[in-house]
């Protein structure tokens, strides 16, 4: 009882409200650096900016034991598509239309009373406004564009195959380039204008700086709608997601491909009878047993050198070297896609020693017009020695699954062994996540 007097007491007191009142504050603050100091070790950042690389996670803690243990960081790392994340551009014209209009509503400082000084002080902001509103969007593109060397090694790939290698970088250093122009010659000219002693000729020093910021625009601008059109063209790429497993058909051009994708997956790929259909990576998806697949349509390959494959084959080998894919081979023995099966199965032999780590499945599509004699071209020949190319022309690979779109025959059977790939290629991820470490210590 004496002491809950005691404790009363203290607290009505008013130099002791202050002490108590000065303790409360200073543990308030030690909880606010607290949690402050906890919520600085739980970030997530994108290392560079709308670029394919990893946003790091970092989660800290810290043991506080005898031995004063070092602190341990755990890092997790995620993945991002760069060509999603890609500024919008404006055509050009829109630009300067904008740029123009928001110029010629900047007044001048107001309570200046000399008329040639409000003019020039008016002419000079107005050139340094329409300078900036020409020249920061240029800066925001230049930024906020991935470095090529930064992208994923298959997002590279795409934007060397896809837009010519180095017109990347040209573009973006063409609109770096007029950006600088335009500070300068904008510059040049506000400073210029205020100097005017004259009404007059702070009005004639506007109009000059204005027509030689639209000269100089008008006359590098079109490197705008070059960045306009690369970033539509990249944006158009199918989005691969490197955690789900994806099944890469692989073959020689015309050999039905297409025609599998549209049955197995979403993908609508054209189809027409003649080689090089497929003009990029085609992506579909597909679901079975409740999960979701990617399936990706690629152009055909011809058999020669890589130094001598264009650049559509060349998309094919980029996928299959830089993607986690199971691969579906697909193999035209009856005669229609053009390609003889010898030369089919020197491409097959290539790709398949090349990429022999991956999960493999074959096909032999247009099973309902084989014949039962072997399809022999005029360049082959037909009395070769090799055994294993002799019983390709008859049968196809080993293994091979024989189906036709036509007549939908052994669609089912293939259907069910894609989805055994499949799930066999998520468990590759997994194991293979595993491995790596999603979660490094450092």
């Amino acid at each position: 009882m004496s002491r809950s007097l005691s404790l009363l007491q203290l607290c009505q007191s008013p130099s002791s409200t202050k002490l108590l009142l000065l303790h409360i504050n200073n543990s308030t603050k030690r909880n606010c650096k607290c949690f402050s100091r906890e919520l600085q070790t739980v970030t997530t950042h994108q290392v560079v900016k709308q670029s394919y690389v990893p946003i790091i996670t970092t989660t800290t803690t810290t043991t506080t034991t005898k031995e004063q243990n070092p602190t341990t960081t755990i890092t997790k790392v995620e993945t991002l598509g760069a060509f999603q994340k890609l500024p919008m551009v404006m055509p050009s014209v829109d630009i300067l239309m904008s740029a123009m209009k928001k110029a010629k509503r900047v007044g001048p400082t107001k309570g200046i009373a000399n008329i040639a000084k409000r003019e020039r002080n008016k002419g000079a902001k107005q050139l340094d406004a329409l300078m900036k509103e020409l020249a920061v969007p240029l800066r925001e593109y230049v930024e906020n564009f991935p470095n090529k060397k930064t992208l994923h090694p298959y997002e590279r790939s795409l934007v060397e195959l896809t837009l010519g290698d180095g017109n990347y970088e040209e573009v973006l250093m063409k609109v770096d380039t007029l950006r600088k122009r335009l500070v300068s010659a904008g510059k040049e000219h506000a400073s210029l204008c205020a100097k005017s002693t004259t009404k007059k000729e702070a009005e004639e020093r506007l109009s000059e700086g204005v027509e030689k910021l639209e000269q100089v625009y008008k006359k590098d601008g079109k490197a705008v709608d070059d960045l306009l059109n690369i970033a539509k063209t990249l944006r158009a790429m199918p989005v691969v997601d490197l955690e789900t497993p994806t099944l890469c058909l692989v073959g020689a051009p015309n050999v039905g491909k297409s025609s599998l994708v549209r049955k197995l997956s979403t993908g609508k790929p054209e189809i027409c009878n003649y080689p090089f259909t497929t003009r990029g990576i085609l992506m579909g998806h597909i679901t079975l047993s409740y999960r979701h697949f990617q399936v990706t349509d690629t152009p055909g390959l011809l058999k020669r050198q890589d130094d001598d494959r264009n650049n559509l084959e060349k998309l094919t080998l980029a996928a299959l070297s830089h993607l986690p894919t199971a691969v579906l081979y697909v193999h035209d023995l009856s005669g229609e896609c053009g390609m003889s099966p010898s030369n089919q199965f020197m491409i097959y032999k290539e790709i398949k020693e090349r990429f022999k780590d991956h999960l493999w499945l074959d096909v032999v599509s247009k099973c309902d017009l084989l014949r039962s004699s072997p399809v022999v071209f005029v360049t082959e020949d037909e009395n070769a020695d090799d055994v294993e190319m002799v019983r390709y022309r008859k049968k196809g690979p080993d293994g091979a699954i024989y189906v036709s779109v036509q007549n939908e025959e052994s669609l089912n059977q293939l259907k069910e062994c894609v989805h055994e790939l499949l799930l066999s290629q998520l468990e590759r991820i997994g194991n293979q996540k595993q491995n790596d470490g999603e979660e490094i210590p450092t």
